[in-house]
């Protein structure tokens, strides 16, 4: 544990960790269950194509959901795709600037576009207020983000959409394990997409599903993603391939079975960041409910002026510990290709956090230990902030 800023791996002294300390490290289940399930999806020479893992996943994902009908995809933004299309929206699609890049992607791969809001500087997600904002005549639909498992008010989004006749889909991506009153984050609105990539609270190596009370839409969203397809030679329609493999299927089995482990080991974690913070001059640990929330995004916000050093030149110290801290989800979609040459109105509460926000390491691959000496080098960097400066030249 580092007690003199001398010993700040930015101002000489070696790094905390020999090893680096990545966000999103993947958690890894039960690795011999995973092999047998694969090994027996060999044997049974069914790879892909609705095989019994993805039957058995899809199951699990929705006793785990309540009852909510949920059809597995490859991944999370093929997922997000095929249900706009499967709901039929046409024109622009409004969802916030503040969120990963395949948000945004999805919509205009299907030809709709996207028009960016602003989110709720207290949720940084998009609420009611901030997308009713962007509605226009040719708004086809709304799309919420849950952002870092943090709820986007899904009751409100819900009752401007029915009020206004649009149809309401949540990137869930990190909502696996999150509720709202009770509710499975991702069962608001017309359908949820969950991810399943490999940095998710729960992973199948890669993948996603689409999750709705709506019985006609999952059957829709089942038949495009495996080319329209209803029957052996039967096709109703357009459809692509975004089948989950069995391989993954498997791997997301190991990890359902671990899910309840998982979400423990975040939520100590959660508690453990917020002691390591606690009295930290400007540094703020986003909150979270962790009775609610599956705390796999532990997430600060750097006020510089309290702390005396910007979000970058604090990750720059952490970097220099091999604790790789991320910028998500800098510097937004609305200054990306191919959306930062069209028109936008500012954002202020978004620009915000993507100039405070910084993602942290936790999951499995962190533990108590790791974090409290993380705390030590923000409390150290943040008590001698004009020395870091100077060696930094900012």
């Amino acid at each position: 544990m580092k007690t003199a800023a001398a010993e700040l791996a930015i101002l000489g002294g070696p790094p905390s960790f020999a090893e680096p300390l990545h966000v999103g490290r993947p958690n890894v289940g039960d690795r011999e269950a995973v092999l047998r399930a694969i090994g027996e999806a060999m044997d049974e020479r069914w790879l892909s194509n609705n095989g019994a893992k993805l039957l058995e996943f899809e199951r699990r994902l929705s006793e785990q959901l309540g009852g909510l009908h949920c059809v597995a995809t490859c991944n999370a933004t093929l997922g997000l795709q095929i249900v706009l299309r499967a709901l039929g929206v046409e024109g622009e699609v409004v969802l916030p600037a503040l969120t990963f890049v395949a948000t945004a992607h999805a919509v205009a791969w299907e030809r709709l576009t996207p028009v960016f809001a602003d989110v709720d500087p207290g949720t940084l997600c998009m609420g009611p207020t901030e997308a009713a904002a962007r509605i226009g005549p040719e708004t086809g639909a709304l799309l919420g983000v849950h952002l870092w498992g943090r709820s986007a008010d899904p009751q409100g989004l819900e009752r401007l959409a029915d009020e206004r006749g649009l149809p309401l889909v949540f990137d869930a991506a990190h909502a696996l394990g999150c509720t709202r009153e009770g509710r499975p984050l991702a069962g608001f609105g017309d359908a949820g997409v969950l991810s399943f990539h490999a940095t998710k609270v729960a992973n199948s190596f890669e993948g996603g599903a689409v999750v709705t009370a709506d019985a006609e839409l999952a059957e829709r969203v089942a038949t495009m993603r495996n080319f329209g397809f209803v029957d052996e030679d039967e096709i109703v329609g357009l459809g692509t391939n975004a089948k989950m493999s069995e391989a993954a299927a498997a791997m997301g089995l190991a990890s359902l079975d671990s899910l309840d482990e998982f979400l423990a080991v975040s939520r100590r974690n959660y508690r453990a960041y917020a002691e390591a913070f606690d009295g930290v001059a400007g540094i703020r640990l986003l909150p979270l409910e962790p009775e609610q929330a599956n705390c796999h995004h532990v997430t600060i916000a750097v006020d510089p002026e309290l702390a005396g050093l910007d979000r970058d030149a604090l990750r720059r110290v952490l970097v220099a510990e091999n604790v790789l801290a991320r910028r998500y989800f800098y510097p937004g979609c609305h200054r990306v290709p191919p959306y930062r040459d069209r028109p936008v109105p500012a954002l202020p509460a978004t620009d915000a956090a993507l100039e405070s926000c910084l993602s942290l390491p936790t999951g499995t691959a962190v533990g108590s230990e790791e974090i409290a000496q993380i705390g030590e080098i923000v409390r150290l960097a943040v008590s001698f902030p004009a020395e870091v400066r100077r060696h930094l030249g900012v």
